[in-house]
């Protein structure tokens, strides 16, 4: 999978062949075991899911995608698999009931790769680069709201706060006025369009990255809903890894890496629970343990090899038996599109 994008030779850049990030310490931290069950929730091109069943005799793998033209050519791998890999269209957020559903559970362990792949912004008719001018899509499962129809629907408030807090864009509120004031003349339809109006607002600095990276990250994230798909993904885990399963999640965002974070910390008992105010609130019981302290980085050697693994980052942990906890309200804020901030210069 690719980083996020945020590079000229990043994943909304241009095109790279597919590389499995910091696949090496995915399989360290996931610990593959003959005979386990395994589900990758990103599949991809396969590059998880063919290491784990190479390390792990007779052990069986689920894959799931949203991108039904992952899941198609993924076909030559099943094949190879000789049975033991099945893939199915969905998304990882539908983890647990597709493990049900394909009699996979309870799972052995779980790996997620927070990203878009190289084979989507290769194609321009996704809409998903700027480097080659295509429809303004970004729709991962071709299906549903596109970034055309959010860009050409979306109140101004909307918009500034999906590409400020998505996207980290300090210049929201300016690219949100430029952007209604443009599609009051004509729709804005393509990637080209958009970009161009989009550094028409935010200044490029020479040698880095193009001025509407983060306008078009913002919208991927949105148009896919891409950190509500990870809190679900997370829970999904929880209930559907046995003890002893280990969970494996690679990020490419500080978004996606705050929620796991968090995640991980309340999951273990590394955030109190209760306060001052309210002594008598009951400690829940950790439900994983940390497999690595912090997060762990590509090497310097692979960040060279493959410049988009710069942003990543591995967390991973243990399932113990404790039940299965209901989501924190804070957790799942994470994954929204926070009110509206207060007017303030662009």
């Amino acid at each position: 999978m690719t980083g996020n994008g945020d590079h000229p030779g990043g994943a909304i850049g241009g095109p790279a062949r597919h590389v499995p990030v910091l696949l090496a310490e995915v399989l360290e931290a996931l610990a593959p075991k003959a005979g386990g069950r395994y589900l990758d929730g990103t599949f991809g091109a396969g590059g998880y899911s063919r290491a784990i069943l190479e390390v792990a005799p007779s052990a069986t793998l689920l894959g799931l995608d949203r991108d039904p033209t992952a899941i198609a050519g993924g076909a030559e791998l099943v094949a190879a698999m000789g049975g033991r890999l099945k893939l199915s269209q969905a998304c990882f957020g539908e983890l647990a009931e597709e493990a049900e559903r394909h009699g996979m559970a309870p799972l052995d362990g779980v790996v997620l790769d927070i990203g878009i792949s190289s084979m989507q912004i290769d194609q321009a008719e996704r809409g998903f680069s700027f480097r080659f001018d295509g429809p303004l899509d970004m729709r991962m499962s071709g299906a549903g709201q596109s970034a055309a129809d959010i860009v050409n629907e979306a109140e101004e408030g909307l918009l500034a706060n999906i590409f400020y807090h998505y996207g980290e864009e300090r210049r929201s509120r300016a690219v949100a006025r430029a952007v209604i004031e443009a599609r009051r003349k004509a729709p804005i339809a393509t990637t080209k369009q958009l970009a161009d109006l989009v550094a028409g607002i935010v200044r490029g600095e020479p040698g880095g990255a193009h001025p509407a990276t983060r306008v078009f990250q913002a919208l991927r994230i949105a148009v896919n809903d891409e950190l509500g798909e990870l809190v679900r993904a997370l829970h999904a885990a929880e209930t559907v890894l046995k003890p002893g399963g280990r969970l494996v999640v690679v990020t490419f965002h500080s978004l996606e890496d705050r929620i796991v974070k968090q995640f991980f910390a309340e999951r273990s008992g590394r955030v109190p629970t209760g306060s001052r105010h309210a002594p008598a609130v009951a400690a829940a019981q950790p439900t994983f343990s940390l497999v690595v302290k912090g997060a762990v980085a590509p090497s310097e050697a692979e960040m060279r090899a493959n410049p988009r693994a710069r942003s990543a980052k591995l967390r991973a942990a243990e399932r113990n038996a404790a039940p299965a906890r209901r989501a924190e309200p804070g957790l799942v804020a994470l994954s929204t599109v926070p009110d509206p901030q207060p007017r303030r210069r662009p």
